[in-house]
């Protein structure tokens, strides 16, 4: 790995590269790597920081956000245009072009709110090229202003390295970002390619890649396909999140979506009901084959999702409460988290807690810390044909006070199952009535989701 300093060096003295740079909110520290290294003149063309507000909306135009993707955007316009205008005529034949900018909200006076900022790169990838886009966003973990300011340098810095010389290979590129920073300093949970040479590219492979590669605990992308930041997606809206394979999706999950919505909907504040947002969950554990994770697996089952106008979350929290604890970083509404019978009782075993100094209380105390609620949805025991609910359900001997406690004070509700013929199959049912080539397994999977579902049997037959 080659240290900020080296890689510093390495742009400066490259003979095509040439650009500006535009910080806000944690000083210059991007540009200041290399003024730090030598022949800066040979990269650097212009820096500025507008700090004061008006000066800023003279420069980028107003915006009610100024440390959001929106006024990042703004920035690399700006800049990028000013560059190519005043500097395209005289070297642009041999020059790779490139505007850097940041908009950060660093940690201030008395101040103790969420620390992040959004960082992008407009680049060309030889001369005269049409611009290309990187943009990611970062949270800063570092509790003091100069600590989160050097990560914020350090990771602008990589970013532009990794535009030049990383591009090619995702995982790469993404896990370049974090050089030179020890873990737990910055968290990024947003990474993005746009413009020339990205036309075709998934950003969805981004988002599995940030969380693959341990840079963020879990992103997510809207039905569209486009991805999203947690903390803009989900601000201020309830929540109702379902957990599960979705290997494939079924009308089960529709229907558990659907009745477990009824409930949780009932629960809010009329102000907010209707804004709900819901939310079919992926775990990192759920993509594992063979002990590595199959890109092709993962778009299958997202694009599934997403045909059935889902909003997708891909998370590695395999422990629930810390799923809880991503959700309300990000929103002060209720939480609602849909599982079966299954699910629950896997809440009880000690593997889930063994983490925890305070084991299974602490693990209860964490999930339900906010007012998160479990939306259970039944179970039928094929060997007696028991419908088990949640009102039914018996906790391990030494936890039965404990659940009592959580399904009288309305942290555990039960769901109605309506069509009682849905708990007959399970996932892995339909996965081998599919590779069986038994055409019933159309009944059991919506089907907006059949074609990814025969393409994603394909591709496990490849």
């Amino acid at each position: 790995m080659q240290t900020s300093y080296d890689k510093a060096l390495d742009l400066n003295l490259d003979p095509q590269v040439y650009g500006t740079f535009a910080e806000i909110g944690a000083g210059q520290e991007t540009a200041n790597w290399f003024f730090r290294a030598s022949g800066t003149a040979g990269l650097v063309a212009k820096t500025i920081s507008a700090y004061d507000m008006t000066m800023s909306d003279a420069i980028y135009g107003r915006t009610e956000r100024y440390v959001s993707a929106v006024r990042l955007a703004a920035m690399l316009d700006h800049e990028y245009a000013i560059l190519l205008e005043r500097l395209g005529p005289k070297r642009g034949n041999e020059t790779t072009f490139f505007s850097f900018c940041n908009t950060v909200r660093a940690r201030g006076y008395k101040d103790s709110g969420e620390c992040h900022g959004w960082l992008g790169i407009r680049y060309q990838m030889k001369p005269g090229d049409p611009p290309s886009d990187i943009t990611l966003h970062v949270r800063l973990l570092e509790q003091s202003t100069i600590d989160q300011m050097e990560a914020l340098g350090i990771i602008g810095l990589n970013l532009i390295h990794a535009a030049f010389h990383q591009r090619g290979h995702l995982r790469q590129f993404t896990e370049s970002l974090l050089d030179n920073l020890t873990p737990g300093r910055v968290e990024v949970d947003f990474l993005k390619f746009t413009g020339h040479g990205y036309g075709f590219f998934d950003n969805r492979l981004c988002a599995l890649q940030l969380v693959q590669s341990g840079l963020t605990d879990a992103t997510m992308f809207l039905p569209n396909g486009e991805i999203v930041q947690p903390a803009e997606a989900l601000y201020r809206h309830p929540v109702l999140l379902l957990r599960g394979s979705f290997n494939p999706v079924l009308n089960l999950h529709l229907t558990m979506l659907e009745q477990a919505r009824a409930d949780f909907s009932r629960s809010l504040a009329p102000e907010d009901q209707g804004s709900e947002i819901e939310l079919c969950e992926i775990s990192m554990h759920n993509l594992l084959r063979d002990a590595e994770i199959d890109p092709v697996d993962f778009i299958d089952r997202a694009d599934a999702l997403q045909a059935l106008g889902k909003t997708v979350l891909l998370s590695s929290c395999a422990e629930f409460h810390r799923i809880a604890a991503f959700l309300n970083r990000y929103t002060s509404k209720p939480v609602g988290i849909v599982l079966s019978i299954g699910l629950l009782n896997e809440l009880f075993k000690a593997k889930w807690s063994e983490s925890l100094a305070g084991g299974l209380l602490e693990s209860f105390g964490r999930l339900f810390k906010k007012g998160v609620t479990l939306e259970v949805f039944p179970w039928e025991n094929r060997k007696t044909g028991e419908l088990v609910t949640a009102e039914t359900f018996r906790a391990p001997e030494n936890c039965l006070h404990l659940y009592q406690h959580f399904v009288e004070n309305g942290r555990i509700h039960g769901i109605s199952c309506g069509d009682k013929s849905l708990l007959a199959y399970t996932g892995r049912d339909v996965s081998r009535m599919i590779a069986a080539g038994d055409e019933g397994w159309r009944k059991l999977v919506p089907e907006a989701a059949w074609t990814m579902v025969e393409r994603h049997a394909q591709h496990g037959l490849s």
